[in-house]
């Protein structure tokens, strides 16, 4: 077990580094179609073209681009993934200062998407077609249609300018984080309550379910002990895909409510044309990606132990 579970391991590592590869390899020539040039930004409008000149050499965008992208895979091997071009500070530590709040941004969301999701989808299927299931489906069905923004500023405007409960945007203690929270969390517990009860109704079907409940079992027993645990696996498929969705979705939530963290310093970086900022974040956000995936096959043997890694 040991040995196919270790080896199971490496094979998605190595599996994972043509797709890592992939990635730096679109991105690095995706942001340098991006309309403007970086040397004109930082050197300003009224800059003679022998001052944007200079700044390209600075920066190295005067080299052919593969050898810029060869330079940047070198280094990006050594864990240097350069300065940025705005504030001459390196881009792991521009990462690793905002890290920590999109990251507790996104565990928040996923924690509130996650329990309330699977506790929604047990509830509804087991009351499949009932006013309480049309409720919850129209509910969910809202989640996955409203846009993020529109509804972070609709939750702002109720509850922060209206009723004064919670701040409006920034980080101004644990009270800021109930919002973005919120917004961010919408879209995913509607995925994860649809997930829940779709994979419910289709275990609960199943004959070994017949079986417990012919046996006399308590239907809470037939439920949670029989049924959930064999309904969960599809359902931490998605949670953990959603975690990584969130990291690179809160783009647009940390925007709107002003979260000093990983996806305002997307924003703040694409406007204006920070490249090796830009390459660090999209690449973190791919490094995430296929850390979670990996995390999420490895629970599998674990919430099923049918499930042999060889």
């Amino acid at each position: 077990m040991a040995g196919g579970f270790v080896g199971f391991a490496v094979r998605r590592v190595l599996a994972a580094i043509p797709t890592l590869f992939g990635v730096t390899l679109i991105v690095f020539f995706m942001v340098r179609m991006l309309p403007g040039d970086p040397a004109r930004i930082l050197a300003g409008e009224l800059a003679s073209q022998e001052e944007v000149n200079r700044i390209r050499a600075q920066l190295g965008l005067t080299k052919p681009v593969v050898v810029q992208y060869e330079i940047f895979i070198r280094n990006a091997l050594r864990g240097n993934l350069g300065r940025s071009t705005v504030t001459q500070a390196p881009v792991a530590y521009e990462i690793e200062t905002r890290l920590p709040q999109t990251a507790v941004l996104a565990a928040t969301a996923t924690v509130l998407a996650g329990v309330v999701g699977i506790v929604s989808g047990i509830v509804v299927s087991t009351r499949q077609y009932t006013p309480t299931d049309y409720l919850v489906t129209v509910l969910a069905l809202a989640g996955v249609s409203i846009p993020v923004f529109w509804l972070g500023l609709m939750l702002m405007l109720v509850f922060a300018v209206g009723l004064h409960l919670v701040p409006a945007g920034g980080d101004a203690g644990p009270t800021s984080l109930i919002l973005p929270s919120i917004t961010l969390a919408a879209f995913s517990l509607a995925i994860i309550e649809r997930m829940t009860r779709s994979s419910m109704l289709e275990t609960l079907r199943q004959d070994y379910v017949r079986t417990a409940r012919a046996k006399g079992l308590a239907e809470r027993l037939v439920v949670y002990r029989h049924a959930l645990r064999n309904a969960l696996i599809p359902v931490v498929t998605v949670i953990g895909l959603q975690f990584g969705s969130l990291i690179g979705g809160a783009v647009l939530t940390e925007t709107t409510f002003a979260w000093p963290g990983i996806g305002r310093l997307l924003v703040s970086a694409i406007s204006s044309r920070d490249y090796p900022v830009i390459q660090g974040v999209v690449l973190l956000f791919a490094v995430t990606f296929l850390v979670i995936n990996l995390v999420m096959d490895l629970l599998y043997g674990y919430i099923d132990p049918r499930i042999k890694y060889g």
